[in-house]
């Protein structure tokens, strides 16, 4: 999906719901649900300044995230 500072954001198709997006960085990852709130819903070891960038992002690019989850996911 996109990658920002040094974040990888993606989903993958017919994906469930809620809406989520899923974060790596390096070996690390994270799950932020979309929809209804962003919300983190697991790290497995990413450091903290990287989940709190995560779901900043997330925010910031909610919209983005939903127009494109609803191009590859049944709603």
């Amino acid at each position: 999906m996109s990658q920002i500072f040094g974040l990888r954001f993606f989903f993958f198709a017919n994906e469930h719901k809620p809406i989520h997006v899923h974060v790596v960085k390096g070996d690390d990852n994270a799950k932020i649900e979309i929809e209804p709130e962003i919300r983190l819903v697991y790290n497995h070891g990413m450091k903290k300044q990287d989940v709190r960038r995560a779901l900043q992002l997330a925010e910031m690019y909610k919209d983005e995230i939903i127009a494109v989850w609803r191009q590859y996911n049944d709603d």
